[in-house]
């Protein structure tokens, strides 16, 4: 059976708090997991959530700040200690290879996974796959920074009247979904289009062209809140996101569920969060993220 679920380790910014643990996001897509701005503390909140090193198959970096990448060090020597049994890949901003470099080689242990370094340059596509395609797109920050998205390929949907209509029913409904076509009958005159699935994780940014465009469409928008907006000012000058930019933006791109995340110390009242992004005009899905939390991804439409 598949799982596809999103689990918060982490939603402090820059300071973690008594409630908030630095960044650290898992997507869970069908059997492969894929692990999102590791920051520090990260191996802990793995344990807590029930997260195993065996279930990351790909790390994904959005920039070099600490508070999104200084848990690399940990989950790379954790990933070799538990002797993970498939290859990982990490994909993160090319401009920070001298980074990345030092995290992974911190400290002295025994190399006994094979750790795939795939850097991003630009925007585009990463990896293509059976369940999913992953893509990258630039942000604005002080620092290099990408937005990733997971799209699932567009399938079709069986449609039961239209299966009884044709009398197909038990194995030979498999055997149509598989070969197109049966007894003359072809698979779209008994199914419909059904769009796949589409995830996006846009961490620290100003609003731009690929806020935009990773957002578009999106079944789950994950998106940095790190400021209300009476401190857009703040945001700006920080390469930041309000509540009400990040809802705005998912409102304008038609998301399904927002999960807004990555708050400043300053704010107390996560409920101000919900107030200001509805406020904005977002009537979607809402979660205001926090430690430990599972979020399942929207039924297929």
């Amino acid at each position: 059976m598949s799982v596809r679920e999103f689990v918060v380790l982490g939603t402090a910014s820059q300071v973690p708090t008594r409630a908030r643990n630095h960044n650290g996001y898992l997507l869970r897509w069908d059997g492969e997991g894929i692990l999102f701005d590791p920051g520090e503390g990260t191996q802990r909140q793995m344990l807590r959530a029930g997260v195993a090193a065996h279930d990351i198959d790909r790390i994904c970096v959005t920039h070099f700040h600490g508070d999104h990448s200084l848990g690399l060090a940990g989950v790379i020597q954790r990933i070799n200690l538990d002797q993970v049994p498939h290859p990982v890949t990490a994909h993160y901003p090319a401009s920070g290879q001298k980074f990345f470099d030092r995290l992974r080689y911190a400290t002295a242990y025994r190399e006994t996974v094979r750790l795939r370094e795939e850097p991003v340059a630009e925007d585009g596509t990463l990896a293509r796959g059976a369940s999913y395609t992953l893509e990258a797109r630039r942000l604005s920050h002080p620092v290099e920074s990408f937005g990733y998205r997971i799209t699932e390929p567009d399938g079709r949907r069986m449609v039961p009247e239209l299966l009884a209509r044709h009398g197909i029913k038990g194995p030979d409904v498999g055997r149509l979904q598989r070969e197109g076509v049966l007894g003359g009958v072809t698979l779209e005159e008994v199914s419909e289009h059904r769009p796949g699935q589409r995830f996006a994780f846009v961490m620290d940014t100003r609003l731009c062209e690929g806020v935009d465009a990773l957002a578009e469409g999106c079944d789950m928008l994950v998106i940095e809140s790190t400021f209300l907006d009476e401190d857009v000012a703040l945001a700006t000058d920080h390469g930041h996101l309000t509540a009400g930019q990040a809802a705005r933006a998912a409102r304008d791109a038609g998301v399904r569920h927002l999960v807004l995340t990555h708050f400043s110390q300053r704010y107390a009242d996560p409920a101000e969060f919900e107030r200001q992004a509805r406020a904005a005009g977002f009537d979607g899905e809402l979660t205001i993220a926090a430690d430990l939390v599972r979020v399942p991804l929207p039924k297929r439409t």
